[in-house]
């Protein structure tokens, strides 16, 4: 297995050939280009962990290559060979984008450690990874990326759902603090009367309740990062003393008098218009320029058409694990079902989505009918408690309510569906509860509200379990 696959641009044959034999001898795929031209040709076409570029070059040269793959490949490393007399000007292409820079001449060790301590190739497919099939995918997290290595307090805007803290465990994992804690917490979850003593930890007797001293999320982020979910729906006067914390980098546990000082990497996130918030008094405008010292936005999922069916594949693996099931495969029509959905919940919808097909199909390949949802619709008007049938004997017959979802009876069929699963269920184990209840992911309380729940709906289903 290679290193890394790097894009070597060099005008000069001898030295080209000089980079490209010095790297493919440290274990790297080297693809090499005479020019910047040929370079942006190259990219168009192939995957890279990193680009080696020389500056002075006829047509194109290296700022300008540097330029069009920072706008293009927002997360794609960038060094640049300089002669001695272009050091300034190489300064300047790290503030642009390119991670660093060698000067020439310089000895071939020199060249390998700078690629291996950049180069950006991905050995891992952990299921923390986050999908980045789309231009617009790649373009945040390539910003997250960039920004991880550096200590700036970043500021993730987005609807609810979008992916907002998956972004920040992204920046998380890739900085230098990755070793250290994560602490997250939603300022709109907690009670304003509490969300300081949560935040800056309190002393024994600071309040009512108070029994012994407790540290707050800060200190417990200490070394590592802090995630200030929804920070817009902090109360005003609390604001301003999370200002002063984040300026000073120290805090005061509420009824304390001890500062304690800090090593913190703060990451809030946001689904408001700030700028509204501020207009409107509700935002601090001098705490919103210390958060957003490097803004990244991540737009919808609907917005993001490429993302969906990669996300509904790595979310039903997910899933199908948690609840002990196959590996499961969607259909065509399944797919065509996700990407003309406009997902007013975002990537929290579809996971709710996910679960749900799980619920409802024993098979392995699940279809646009498992999903439960329409291009123009929203699925939280599917109710699978409602309408249930007021006569009926057994499943053979339930079997002829199908067509309903065309009448717009969406929640029988799919309560059938799920009664239809477990009977057959049932009918593998031979009856005995316990065991159909571990292979259908529920407990076995859970099983025995929904035979109940069938029974009244007028199903005989130890009739049902006897039918082969």
């Amino acid at each position: 297995m290679h290193n890394g696959k790097l894009l070597v641009v060099e005008d000069d044959a001898a030295l080209r050939e000089a980079l490209v034999d010095t790297l493919e001898l440290a274990g790297y795929e080297v693809v090499d280009a005479d020019c910047g031209e040929a370079a942006i040709v190259k990219l168009s076409k192939d995957t890279f962990d990193m680009v080696v570029s020389d500056v002075n070059m006829p047509g194109i040269d290296g700022h300008q290559l540097l330029d069009h793959v920072v706008n293009k490949y927002p997360g794609l490393s960038f060094l640049m060979i300089t002669a001695y007399g272009s050091i300034s000007d190489a300064v300047d292409a790290m503030r642009q984008g390119a991670v660093d820079y060698l000067v020439k001449p310089f000895e071939p060790e020199k060249l390998v450690e700078l690629v291996g301590k950049y180069c950006s190739k991905v050995v891992s497919v952990s299921p923390d990874e986050p999908i980045m099939v789309s231009e617009k995918s790649r373009q945040a997290f390539g910003l997250a990326k960039r920004v991880a290595v550096t200590d700036s307090t970043v500021l993730i805007a987005g609807e609810s759902g979008s992916g907002k803290e998956v972004i920040a465990q992204y920046i998380h994992r890739h900085s230098q603090r990755r070793d250290k804690p994560f602490v997250a917490i939603n300022c709109a979850a907690i009670p304003e009367t509490m969300l300081e003593a949560t935040l800056f930890g309190h002393e024994k007797g600071a309040f009512t309740g108070a029994h012994t001293s407790a540290p707050g999320k800060f200190e417990q982020a200490n070394g590592g990062t802090l995630l200030l979910d929804e920070i817009s729906e902090m109360a005003i006067d609390l604001q301003s003393k999370l200002l002063r914390v984040l300026q000073e980098q120290e805090v005061e546990r509420v009824g304390g008098r001890k500062v304690i000082k800090l090593d913190v990497r703060v990451i809030a996130t946001t689904n408001r218009n700030m700028h509204e918030f501020i207009s409107e008094g509700r935002f601090r405008e001098d705490l919103y320029y210390r958060l957003n010292v490097f803004p990244v936005n991540i737009v919808p999922l609907r917005e993001r058409v490429a993302d969906i069916v990669p996300l509904a594949e790595k979310l039903f693996a997910k899933h199908a694990g948690k609840m002990n099931r196959s590996v499961v495969t969607l259909s065509d029509d399944a797919k065509s079902a996700l990407e003309g959905y406009s997902w007013p919940g975002n990537v929290r919808e579809l996971e709710n989505v996910v679960q749900r097909a799980l619920i409802l199909q024993v098979g392995d390949t699940v279809y646009a009918a498992d999903l439960c949802i329409e291009p123009t619709a929203l699925a939280d008007n599917v109710c699978l408690d409602s309408l249930v049938p007021e006569k009926d004997t057994s499943l053979a017959s339930v079997e002829a309510l199908a067509p309903s979802v065309i009448s717009g009876r969406l929640g029988d069929d799919l309560q059938m569906k799920e009664f239809e699963m477990i009977i057959a269920v049932l009918r593998e184990c031979r009856g005995r509860k316990n065991k159909a209840a571990e292979q259908l992911g529920i407990s076995p309380r859970t099983l025995r509200y929904k035979l109940a729940k069938m029974r009244d709906s007028g199903i005989d289903v130890e009739r049902e379990i006897e039918i082969a």
